[in-house]
C-alpha cells in the first residue's frame, strides 16, 4: 500500500507562531490538501475532557427511546436540524442507505437577522440540557479553529489571508453527531450496506472530533483504501467539494468511507462528531482565476454555495 501524506500540524503554530512557523503551517496544510485532502490537527482549542464529555452526551442522546428521538425529527428540514432516523441518508451514487442515525446542530445567528427558511432555529433536547450547551460550545470552538485553518489555506493559495472570513461568518455550518448503530443480524444486510458509503463532503472543510472506534478510510490516488487514525486528542480535517470547486481541483476533496467492523464487533456502536464548515449561501464557488491555466482548464460551472448545497442534499436523499 502506498504511503499517504497525512501530517500532524499544530494550529498554535499558525495562530500564535512566528512568521516562519505560520508559513510552515500554511505550506504543510496546503501540500497535504493538494495531495490527499486530509491532515490531523493538534492544539485546536478543545480540551480532551471537553471532547470526552461531548461523546458522553452524544451517547445519551442516541440512547433515548426511539419514540423520544422521533419527536425531534422534522422531515421538511431535510436533516439540517435535529434528529434524522435510520435509513434516510445514502452516499451520492448509492441506492442503499447508510447504517446510521444522526443529529444536526446549525448556525447560532446572534448579530444579524437571517431567513428562518435558510436558518431554522436549532432544536433543543428537553431531556438533555447539557447536550444543548456542549454542542453549542463545541460548534463555536470548531468554527473558530476552522476560520484560522481557512486563513492558512488562503495564504497557501496566495489570496488575502482573510479572504474567507466574511464568506463564512454566519455561514451554513453544521455540527453532526452520528451513531453507527449495532448490527445484530449481519446476514440480513444488503450486500452493499455499510456504515457510511464512499463519498466526498459537500462543504469547504470538515473538522472531525475523533471517533469511538476505527473505521474511517480514505481512497488514495493509487486506488487503495487507507485507514485514518488520529491521536486521541487530535482532530482530523479534510477538504470538501466546495473548496475543491473553488480551487479548480488544486485542493482535493478526497473520497472517504466508514467501513463495517469485523463480524465479531458488528453488535457494537460507533459514534462520531464532524463539523461541516459551510460558507454563506451567496458565496460564489466559481473557480479562482489563479487556479485556471492551460494545463488545468476550468473544470466546473459557476455555482453559488447555496445552489450547490441544495443540489447535493437532493442527491443524498435528504431533500425531495
Amino acid at each position: 500500500m502506498a504511503t499517504v501524506n497525512i501530517p500532524r500540524l499544530d494550529l498554535n503554530d499558525y495562530i500564535k507562531g512566528t512568521e516562519a512557523q505560520r508559513k510552515a503551517f500554511s505550506d504543510g496544510i496546503g501540500k497535504a490538501f493538494n495531495e490527499t485532502g486530509f491532515v490531523t490537527i493538534t492544539n485546536h482549542g478543545m480540551s480532551k475532557e471537553l471532547m470526552a464529555e461531548l461523546y458522553v452526551e452524544v451517547k445519551k442522546l442516541f440512547d433515548l427511546e426511539e419514540q423520544t428521538k422521533k419527536k425531534y425529527e422534522i422531515v421538511e428540514l431535510a436533516g439540517q436540524r435535529g434528529y434524522t432516523s435510520k435509513g434516510r441518508e445514502k452516499a451520492k451514487d448509492s441506492n442503499t442507505p447508510d447504517l446510521k442515525e444522526f443529529w444536526q446542530v446549525g448556525q447560532f445567528v446572534e448579530d444579524e437577522v437571517m431567513s428562518k427558511e435558510e436558518y431554522p432555529d436549532n432544536i433543543l433536547v428537553d431531556e438533555l440540557p447539557r447536550f444543548n450547551e456542549i454542542t453549542k460550545e463545541i460548534f463555536k470552538k470548531l468554527e473558530y479553529s476552522g476560520t484560522h485553518i481557512l486563513r492558512a489555506i488562503a495564504v497557501y493559495l496566495q489570496l488575502d489571508e482573510f479572504y474567507f472570513d466574511a464568506k463564512i461568518k454566519n455561514g451554513n455550518s453544521i455540527l453532526r453527531g452520528i451513531h453507527y448503530f449495532p448490527i445484530n443480524d449481519p446476514d440480513s444486510l444488503a450486500p452493499d450496506a455499510v456504515r457510511a458509503g464512499a463519498h466526498e463532503d459537500i462543504n469547504l472543510i470538515t473538522l472531525l472530533i475523533g471517533a469511538s472506534a476505527d473505521g474511517l478510510e480514505v481512497l488514495t490516488r493509487d486506488g487503495d483504501w487507507y485507514p485514518i487514525k488520529a491521536q486521541a486528542d487530535d482532530i482530523v480535517v479534510n477538504v470538501g467539494d466546495m473548496l475543491q470547486r473553488l480551487t479548480n481541483n488544486k485542493l482535493k476533496s478526497t473520497t472517504h468511507r466508514v467501513v463495517n467492523p469485523p463480524r465479531e464487533l458488528m453488535g457494537t456502536s460507533r459514534y462520531s462528531v464532524p463539523f461541516f464548515l459551510h460558507p454563506r449561501s451567496e458565496m460564489s464557488l466559481a473557480c479562482l482565476d489563479s487556479c485556471i491555466n492551460n494545463e488545468n482548464p476550468k473544470a466546473y460551472d459557476d455555482y453559488t454555495a447555496g445552489q450547490y448545497l441544495d443540489e447535493r442534499l437532493r442527491e443524498i436523499g435528504l431533500k425531495k
